[in-house]
């Protein structure tokens, strides 16, 4: 009989935590995504009027480097010529 009350504890036990973790899991997980929002903001604050800090659009300056060619007559290696084996 004490087989029995313990078998239908634990599925009783086993049936509430379920019920209980199906209720209280979305209410967990939407807090912990608030809250990882709220830091997130809190540390990125500073970063959202980065753009518009130039005062005009005109006055953007584009920089690039020249163009270089490689040099051809720079040796790279010394040319082996294979032939294949029948």
């Amino acid at each position: 009989m004490v087989l029995l009350q313990t078998i239908l504890i634990l599925i009783l036990v086993y049936y509430a935590l379920k019920l209980l973790l199906k209720w209280l899991a979305p209410k967990l997980l939407n807090y912990a995504v608030k809250k990882t929002g709220e830091r997130f903001g809190q540390q990125f604050g500073n970063y959202q009027d980065f753009g518009n800090n130039a005062t005009n659009e005109s006055d953007a300056t584009i920089s690039k480097k020249p163009f270089r060619k490689s040099n051809p007559s720079k040796k790279v290696g010394e040319y082996i010529d294979f032939e294949e084996i029948d």
